[in-house]
């Protein structure tokens, strides 16, 4: 952190940044990494923004955001505005705004500190089990949903006990478990779990109701440096009311351990 050292791989280059002449820190955003129609992933928006924000910290990795997207974000240069918060010697804060022509798009409360890879010292929700990656979906080869750019960068295997949609069998639960990597092999870190916090389809698919959810508030919680291989994400509803939905999502990396939490909460499709 914050920039991968060697060849970057697509992720890195994606989510790089850099210092602008005159202050403030610039990127520019790959519109490679939507989910439709122009709009980029909301994961990837918030691992830009925690590159801002590990890289005038005291401590080298995000663990708790908070982000709210204020409007659909498009590909192409965008500036990023870090403003400190109290820093002591395990963790510190700042808040992040990242924005375009149009105005601030993405505003995120970060808190950094120093994660490790030590055992749980107990935990309720151990990794589910799922078939081995190669006898699970590829979710590049169901042909369902829309093709976005997203899925090029992102190699998903869906659960196929949470894959029916993927053929028109539908659950009565939203339900969604999968194995995921980067496609290009780069070994998971605490930025990729940001991206993999937002990587799946909405929950709706599993019950027929596919279309745009977009996400209107995103919280993750990093709670360890992932062990490389394969990350298993499970990411569920529990409640849809109003033209609202709620998403939990969990994922553990190729060791079992719980690397990551996240909330949301979207806009129900239309």
């Amino acid at each position: 952190m914050p920039q991968t050292p060697g060849t970057p791989s697509a992720f890195d280059a994606a989510t790089a940044v850099r210092r602008a002449e005159g202050g403030g820190l610039v990127a520019d955003l790959d519109p490679g990494w939507d989910v439709g129609g122009g709009v980029l992933n909301g994961g990837y928006l918030l691992a830009v923004a925690a590159r801002a924000a590990v890289l005038d910290s005291p401590h080298p990795h995000p663990v708790a955001l908070s982000a709210g997207y204020l409007r659909a974000t498009a590909g192409g240069p965008a500036h990023l505005a870090v403003t400190p918060g109290p820093a002591g010697r395990t963790l510190a804060h700042c808040s992040v705004t990242l924005g375009g022509e149009a105005g601030p798009s993405l505003a995120v409360q970060v808190t950094t500190a120093r994660l490790g890879t030590e055992p749980a010292e107990y935990t309720v929700n151990p990794a589910p089990r799922l078939p081995a990656p190669d006898d699970c979906v590829a979710a590049r080869t169901t042909g369902a949903g829309p093709a976005v750019g997203l899925v090029r960068h992102i190699d998903t295997r869906l659960d196929p006990a949470t894959a029916g949609w993927t053929v028109g069998r539908f659950s009565d639960e939203r339900v969604l478990r999968s194995w995921i990597r980067l496609a290009d092999g780069r070994a998971p870190d605490p930025l990729a779990l940001l991206l993999f916090a937002d990587a799946l389809p909405p929950t709706a698919f599993a019950v027929g109701r596919p279309g745009w959810a977009p996400t209107v508030q995103l919280q993750v919680l990093v709670r360890a440096l992932p062990a490389p291989g394969w990350c298993l994400v499970e990411s569920r509803s529990t409640e849809v009311a109003g033209g609202w939905a709620d998403e939990e999502c969990r994922i553990w990396d190729a060791e079992g351990r719980l690397v990551a939490q996240a909330r949301q909460l979207a806009r129900v499709a239309r």
